[in-house]
């Protein structure tokens, strides 16, 4: 076993933990944005979202374009933020707050994300893993 010290970023890896992140800034920017094709743009042409991850997953950008439409459609506003950003390799996870203004008060999801992204930065898959134990009413 080798004692140098390992690291999934080497030079075949066009991803950096720095472009990942940076990426994670943009998506919470546009996400707050409530631009549904904007959000989608983000993605590969033929990405898969699903959020939650128990839920059928949507393909494709007007797929999640309608996600998205959806979600706004059904709310007044809300607050998307990235608590904590994890990368590793091609891979980035955030731990998430999402804070959504309905009618008579307001839903927080707390829940984790885990994003595939390609080497143009945009994101291939995005499953978000919460259920109702993860949930909360304001």
């Amino acid at each position: 076993m080798s004692t140098a010290a390992y690291t999934p970023w080497g030079p075949d890896v066009a991803v950096s933990p720095g472009r990942l992140r940076a990426a994670i800034d943009r998506y919470v920017a546009t996400i707050n944005g409530r631009d549904p094709a904007a959000i989608a743009a983000l993605f590969t042409e033929d990405a898969v979202q699903a959020d939650p991850a128990s839920n059928p997953p949507n393909v494709g950008r007007e797929a999640i374009t309608s996600f998205f439409e959806n979600g706004i459609a059904a709310s007044e506003g809300w607050v998307f933020e990235a608590t904590d950003i994890h990368t590793c390799a091609s891979t980035v996870a955030i731990d998430f707050t999402i804070t959504v203004q309905l009618g008579t008060g307001s839903m927080v999801i707390r829940g984790i994300e885990v994003f595939e992204a390609t080497d143009d930065g945009r994101f291939e898959s995005a499953t978000a893993y919460w259920d109702d134990a993860d949930v909360t009413f304001a």
